[in-house]
């Protein structure tokens, strides 16, 4: 008989990939931290897929092009079909909701985590829910190269100039006039890892500096470009961090 999985009772980690990959190859991308001591026996990791299609994104050749379909939660090219903001934002609950709700783990969700496109996505989560004054489940994220602006997830967050609508283009929204209203930025916890090599870094600053509230992110930067971090002195560096901020808020 299969041994049971010794991971179900743990606490659950909402793992969100990013463009032009899928939940499959991210898991693969981030197998270091998935073996790393300090993190396989404290939480259960949960990989989501997209409910939008694309052609393959940066790194999947060649490792992983047999590995689709790929897989966008939101436009980034004006090539991406258009679609409406509600529209958007039902598929992507749907989705989530879906995968949440069929994960046989009985831990209590905890936080999210997400690389690129999929960091984007795990932060704009905990505005949403933030912004609707909800009591829900995430009490953290880990944003792995996330770049601003966050986007909007809800009919509150919509109109606000500083969101990238949902079913639009990032550079539609003012990223400085947020800093105008400190009251409206995220105050639920993070943890940002930065590659200083990344060509995005500019805009992954932005997400920190003007998006997040002060006294709220913890940043860690290494010496490389777009992918997840594989070298272990990287990843240690970044799982202690990670360590610390769990445990200085009971997560």
């Amino acid at each position: 008989m299969a041994s049971l999985d010794p991971s179900l009772h743990l606490p659950r980690i909402l793992c969100i990939h990013g463009g032009g990959v899928n939940a499959a190859i991210f898991k693969a991308q981030f197998r270091a931290f998935l073996s790393h001591e300090k993190l396989k026996n404290r939480y259960r990791f949960v990989f989501v897929d997209a409910p939008f299609f694309c052609d393959e994104g940066v790194g999947v050749h060649p490792v992983y092009s047999d590995w689709g379909p790929f897989r966008r939660w939101f436009r980034w090219l004006e090539s991406h079909p258009e679609i409406d903001a509600a529209a958007c934002q039902y598929e992507l609950e749907y989705a989530i909701d879906r995968c949440m709700e069929s994960d046989a783990g009985t831990g209590e969700w905890v936080g999210t985590l997400g690389f690129s496109q999929g960091a984007k996505l795990a932060a704009s989560l905990l505005y949403k829910q933030q912004i609707k004054e909800e009591n829900g489940p995430w009490r953290f994220a880990i944003i792995l190269a996330g770049r601003a602006p966050l986007v909007s997830l809800s009919e509150e967050a919509e109109g606000l100039p500083w969101m990238q609508s949902a079913g639009g283009l990032a550079d539609a929204a003012d990223l400085e006039i947020i800093l105008e209203r400190p009251d409206m930025k995220l105050r639920i916890p993070t943890l940002h890892v930065h590659g200083l090599k990344d060509e995005g870094l500019h805009l992954h600053r932005k997400l920190v500096e003007n998006y997040c509230a002060p006294g709220t992110t913890t940043l860690i930067e290494w010496d490389g470009p777009h992918r997840i971090p594989i070298k272990r002195s990287d990843v240690d560096k970044i799982v202690d961090a990670w360590i610390e901020l769990a445990d200085e808020y009971g997560v």
